[in-house]
C-alpha cells in the first residue's frame, strides 16, 4: 500500500467514525426537539380543554375522537392522586386515509366539580414522521457527500504535496550510476522533502565517486597484475628449455608454472567477476540463443574431444530475449565449461532447449551442495579450477534478471537458466 493511501485510510476511518457519532447525536437532539414541540402542543391543548369544560359541562362528555382531537372519561380519586401526565406514539384509524396512521398521545387527569376526570389528548405526527424521514435522509445524504468531499480532497491536496516524492522516486529507477548523470531535484516548500533531497544528492555523489574509484582500481589491478605475471611466465618458459636443467628442477619448475597459470586464470575471472557486479556491461540488444550457444559448443568441441566427452546438443525451441550478449557469452560458456570439466572421459554433456529454460546436464554420482555450489571458491573441489565459474554464472544471471538453477535428477547435474 502506498503511504499516501495509508495516510488518506487512517484519516478516512477516524473521519467516518467522528462524523458518524456527530451525526448521531444531531439526528437524536433533533428527534428530541421534535417531540418536546409536540408535546408542548399536547400541554397547550390539554390546558385548553380543561378550561373550555370549565365553562361548558357538554365539553365532559366527549367520549370519542370523532368529534375532535380529545376525549374525556371519569375516573376514580384513588387513580387520580397516582396518576403523572405521560406521552407516547400511538397509532389511530384516519377516515380520510383509510388505515392507521401514526400519532402523540397525553394522558391527563383533572378535577372538576369535586369529580375526577381522565383525558386524552392527540395530535398527527404524520407530518412529524414525514420530518423525520427526511431528516435521516438528509443527514445520511450529507454525511456520505461530506465524507467524501473531504477524503477527496484531502487526497487530492496530499497528492500535489506528495509530487515531488513520487518525481524523485521515478528519477531514482531511470539513474544509471554508470551513466554518471545528475538527477535533477523539484523545487519543494516541504522542510522535510528539501532534506530528502539532500541527503539522496550526497549519497548518490559518494556512490558515483565510490564506483569510479573502483572501477579504476579493476582496470588497474588488470594491467598491473597481468603483466608481470605475464612476465613471469614466459621467463620460466625460457628457462624450461635450458637443457641443462635436471629433472628435479624441471618438475619445480613446471610447478610454478603451473601456479602462475592457475593464478593468471583467478586473476581474470575475479576481475571479470568485479566487472559484472559494477555493471560494467550495459549495452542490450537483442539475443537469439539458439546461434549463440551452437557457436560456443563448436568452440569447445577440441577441449570436450581432449577430454573425450561428446556434447548433444537438443533445440526444441527457440528462445529470445533481450540484454547483453557478452554476458550471455560468459553464462553459456561457464556452464559448458563446468559441464565439460566435471564430466568423466568418455560420457556426454547435454544442452537442452525447453520452453522458457536451457538446461546444461552432465552425469554425476551424487549432488552437489545447493547452497555452496555458487559460493565464491566452493563450487569446485579440484585444483586446477579457480572456483569462481558458477559464481561469475550466477552473477551474471542475475544481472540479466535470469534464473540459475541447479538440480539434481537421474545421476545427473543439471544446471538450468530459465527466462
Amino acid at each position: 500500500m502506498k503511504l499516501l493511501n495509508y495516510t488518506t485510510t487512517y484519516f478516512a476511518v477516524i473521519l467516518v467514525f467522528l462524523l458518524g457519532i456527530w451525526a448521531l447525536i444531531f439526528y437524536f437532539e433533533i428527534l428530541d426537539e421534535i417531540y418536546d414541540s409536540m408535546d408542548d402542543g399536547l400541554d397547550n391543548q390539554k390546558m385548553l380543554v380543561i378550561r373550555k369544560a370549565r365553562q361548558d359541562s357538554i365539553t365532559l362528555k366527549q367520549r370519542a375522537f370523532e368529534d375532535g382531537n380529545y376525549i374525556i372519561t371519569p375516573t376514580s380519586p384513588d387513580l387520580a392522586r397516582g396518576f403523572t401526565d405521560s406521552y407516547r406514539d400511538t397509532l389511530m384509524f384516519m377516515e380520510n386515509e383509510l388505515e392507521y396512521e401514526p400519532v402523540r398521545l397525553l394522558e391527563s387527569v383533572f378535577q372538576q366539580g369535586g369529580s375526577f376526570y381522565k383525558i386524552k389528548v392527540v395530535t398527527s405526527m404524520v407530518e412529524e414522521d414525514d420530518l423525520q424521514k427526511e431528516l435521516f435522509f438528509s443527514l445520511l445524504w450529507l454525511y456520505i457527500g461530506l465524507i467524501l468531499t473531504i477524503v477527496l480532497l484531502n487526497n487530492f491536496f496530499q497528492q500535489k504535496a506528495w509530487q515531488p516524492f513520487y518525481k524523485l522516486l521515478r528519477r531514482l529507477e531511470k539513474f544509471s550510476i554508470e551513466k554518471d548523470e545528475e538527477i535533477k531535484y523539484e523545487d519543494t516548500k516541504i522542510h522535510e522533502f528539501q532534506l530528502l533531497n539532500k541527503r539522496i544528492d550526497h549519497l548518490l555523489k559518494k556512490s558515483v565517486e565510490s564506483y569510479k574509484s573502483q572501477k579504476e582500481f579493476i582496470e588497474n589491478a588488470s594491467h598491473e597484475l597481468q603483466t608481470p605475471l605475464a612476465v613471469s611466465i614466459n621467463k620460466l618458459e625460457l628457462m624450461a628449455e635450458n637443457a641443462d636443467l635436471s629433472p628435479n628442477q624441471m618438475e619445480e619448475l613446471g610447478i610454478v608454472l603451473h601456479s602462475l597459470e592457475r593464478l593468471t586464470r583467478l586473476n581474470k575471472s575475479l576481475l571479470l567477476l568485479s566487472r559484472i557486479e559494477n555493471r560494467q556491461f550495459t549495452e542490450k540488444e537483442e539475443i537469439n540463443w539458439n546461434p549463440l550457444i551452437k557457436q560456443i559448443v563448436s568452440e569447445f568441441n577440441d577441449f570436450a574431444a581432449h577430454r573425450k566427452v561428446e556434447i548433444i546438443l537438443f533445440e526444441e525451441v527457440e528462445i529470445q530475449n533481450s540484454g547483453s550478449k557478452d554476458l550471455a557469452g560468459i553464462l553459456v560458456s561457464n556452464l559448458l565449461k563446468n559441464a565439460i570439466f566435471h564430466t568423466p572421459s568418455g560420457t556426454t554433456v547435454e544442452v537442452k532447449f525447453t520452453h522458457n529454460a536451457i538446461h546444461f546436464s552432465n552425469p554425476g554420482s551424487s549432488p552437489l551442495e545447493k547452497k555452496k555450489i555458487f559460493s565464491r571458491f566452493k563450487g569446485t573441489e579440484k585444483a586446477d579450477a579457480t572456483g569462481l565459474g558458477l559464481t561469475i554464472s550466477k552473477a551474471v544471471a542475475e544481472k540479466m534478471d535470469l534464473k540459475l538453477i541447479y538440480n539434481f535428477t537421474t545421476e545427473k547435474h543439471i544446471f538450468s537458466i530459465h527466462f
